[in-house]
């Protein structure tokens, strides 16, 4: 604002300097000067008012929110789920967000029959879901990433090696360049949005031989971190020290290679409705404009995930 009144006084100098040099006149000079302040005053006045009835509106907004939004789904979704609870409630006080992880099968079902406002699904919706009128609306994209107990000393896996491992073709570390010990391989339980991703992205639909098929993204990663020659697959935003990730092709799995299409595991993030975003209540609409501001998607880089737009 300060910057604009210093060009608007700017501005009426120089139309006292030229008008005083038409006119030759003192008066002129004063009554121009008089006039330039006079218009400054106004501008700035103008200004002040907009920017306050814009915060007024902005308030009242938010204080006419109330009331909850309830979220089911998805674990993999868990992390990014809880941070945009926190947020919006902070946000709009008057609102609650509920959440419940409890995977990506269930939380479709628990909005397909009216249970909850939201299905948080960490994979693409199936044709029958959007025949019962859910909508698939993407809000982030996410990697799948592969991890290893520590102690492994394989840096590396094709995507041929990894379809062997998952599929029962290979059983040592051995024929992987790794220690001469069994290949214990861990996954999700079936209705996981995390294992249909995985096993629809490397076409193992119904062909995986698991050793373990464990209910959450937390399981698996202390599995696999405690279980010599163990291998399992996790969302990206979860990983740690606790375990090796493994390179896909010679790719680490980061969000600049997920964006890129270099890394070939990647999976989207659903939170679906029923019916479209237009049609909710005015709650879960503030929800997805927050998503979707320069906020929410600087939100959803903070948990190691890639915006949707």
């Amino acid at each position: 604002m300060k910057k604009n009144l210093i060009k608007i006084l700017a501005a009426a100098g120089m139309a006292v300097l030229t008008m005083g040099a038409l006119a030759g006149c003192g008066n002129s000079t004063a009554e121009t000067t008089a006039a330039g302040t006079k218009a400054a005053e106004t501008t700035a006045g103008t200004t002040k008012t907009t920017t306050a009835a814009a915060a007024t509106t902005t308030a009242k907004a938010t204080a006419d929110l109330k009331g909850s939004i309830s979220m089911v789904g998805s674990t993999s979704m868990e992390k990014f789920a809880t941070a945009l609870s926190e947020v919006f409630m902070e946000k709009y006080p008057g609102v609650t967000v509920q959440a419940e992880f409890v995977g990506s099968g269930a939380g479709i079902e628990a909005v397909t029959n009216g249970a909850a406002d939201i299905g948080n699904a960490s994979r693409n919706l199936k044709d029958e879901e959007k025949s019962k009128g859910i909508v698939e609306n993407i809000v982030a994209i996410d990697g799948i990433a592969v991890v290893t107990d520590p102690s492994n000393k394989v840096e590396n896996l094709t995507k041929d090696q990894l379809i062997a491992i998952y599929n029962g073709t290979t059983t040592s570390w051995k024929d992987l360049g790794g220690a001469d010990q069994p290949i214990v391989v861990i996954g999700r339980e079936s209705g996981s949005g995390t294992r249909s991703a995985f096993e629809e992205l490397l076409k193992l639909e119904d062909k995986c031989k698991y050793s373990n098929e464990l209910d959450s993204t937390g399981a698996v990663m202390a599995k696999v971190a405690s279980t010599p020659g163990s291998i399992g697959y996790v969302s990206l935003d979860v990983l740690d020290k606790t375990v090796k990730t493994l390179k896909l092709e010679n790719t680490d799995p980061t969000p600049e290679n997920i964006k890129a299409g270099s890394y070939f595991l990647s999976r989207p993030f659903v939170m679906a409705t029923k019916g479209d975003i237009s049609k909710q209540n005015d709650n879960v609409k503030a929800l997805f404009d927050y998503i979707h501001s320069d906020e929410g998607k600087e939100l959803v880089k903070s948990v190691g995930l890639i915006p949707a737009n």
